[in-house]
């Protein structure tokens, strides 16, 4: 049985390129040794794109991504933690099973990873309500009728304005996520603390380690957008990998 955690959090150091890349070589590692836990949180992210995708050729509407925005934040850490949890027990040499993977993932909502989820949540909303105003700032006097037929008004001026100016407050989102995330998720898993704390103590190791993390931050975008574009199956491989990666890096900066 695991040991309860610790309470406390732990003293976090730099952050190099060296640690990326060996984060990189471990996550892997832990892989292909147990690539069942890997494939199947992978299937989960997968299975999202397929549905978002079916749904949107299907309706050629978006007012579902709501329900989108508060699914998958709410339940995509939970898939993390469980990648975590692997890497966590490989690196103490610790045996589990199944059951022991899954019980620990099931065990956080008693925990502190249901209120970072709803930090999460609020965040990605307050990003649909200003991507809503950025189109109707933009598009809102377009007509348009169904977004599988209007493509071409992307490529307008004021399209590719919206495109342009869209890109970089969501890009100002998703780092603003980043560091909020990237360390407090395997903090919350490792230690016995407040998501409150977590959330700083990642946001500051960030802020300490910028240009190194942006540099994390911007190989898991172009890796997960690489892996989105064969149908969304590169996920099955890149989001374990990276997931694997992610836990390595914080127990590397672990002082």
């Amino acid at each position: 049985m695991n040991e309860a955690p610790i309470a406390g959090v732990p003293e976090l150091g730099s952050v190099d390129v060296s640690t990326l890349g060996k984060a990189l070589r471990l996550g892997w590692q832990d892989f292909r040794a147990e690539p069942m836990y890997g494939l199947l949180f992978g299937v989960f992210y997968a299975l999202g794109g397929w549905a978002i995708s079916w749904i949107t050729y299907v309706t050629g509407q978006s007012y579902w991504l709501v329900f989108a925005a508060i699914g998958f934040p709410l339940l995509g850490p939970f898939a993390a933690v469980g990648l975590y949890e692997v890497s966590h027990r490989r690196q103490i040499g610790q045996s589990f099973s199944p059951g022991d993977i899954f019980g620990v993932v099931l065990h956080q909502r008693k925990r502190q990873l249901p209120s970072i989820c709803t930090i999460i949540v609020i965040i990605f909303m307050f990003w649909f309500f200003l991507a809503h105003m950025i189109f109707a700032l933009f598009l809102g006097l377009t007509t348009m009728t169904n977004i599988s037929t209007s493509l071409e008004i992307y490529t307008s001026g004021n399209g590719l304005m919206m495109l342009a100016f869209g890109t970089v407050v969501g890009s100002g989102f998703a780092l603003i996520l980043f560091m909020l995330t990237v360390f407090s998720l395997p903090i919350l898993l490792d230690r016995e603390v407040d998501f409150m704390t977590a959330i700083i103590t990642s946001f500051q190791t960030v802020q300490r380690n910028f240009i190194v993390m942006l540099g994390w931050g911007i190989l898991l975008s172009v890796v997960t957008f690489l892996a989105m574009l064969p149908a969304f199956l590169g996920l099955l491989v890149a989001l374990p990998w990276l997931g694997h990666a992610s836990w390595h890096i914080y127990a590397l900066s672990k002082v």
